[in-house]
């Protein structure tokens, strides 16, 4: 059973950083998807690739992979850099702007 590790990146729609804090287990693809010929639906009889196993640390998912007999991949993650301004949101409607605010 072959598996990732991983911490997920951010949304692309937002800047928060929900959901991005821990790390993922997930399992990789056992068998192919077959497209259902009534319905047109695509489906699996490969159930674990619906699983995903969230974990505080790295060490504690490769851990439980040991434990379990799972060869599990790290994926190590990109760190972004803070985007963090001097006076923050306020800036927008300070008084003491020294140039004309455009958009």
């Amino acid at each position: 059973m072959r598996a990732r590790i991983f911490k997920p990146a951010r949304n692309a729609m937002t800047s928060g950083m929900a959901k991005t804090r821990k790390w993922v287990l997930e399992y990789a693809q056992g068998s192919s998807r077959e497209v259902d010929p009534l319905m047109g639906w695509t489906s699996s009889d490969d159930t674990q690739t619906q699983v995903r196993l969230r974990f505080d640390s790295k060490e504690a998912a490769l851990s439980y992979a040991e434990a379990h007999g799972i060869d599990a991949q790290v994926v190590e993650p990109h760190e972004r850099k803070a985007n963090i301004r001097a006076r923050g949101y306020g800036e927008n409607f300070a008084t003491d702007r020294r140039g004309p605010w455009t958009h």
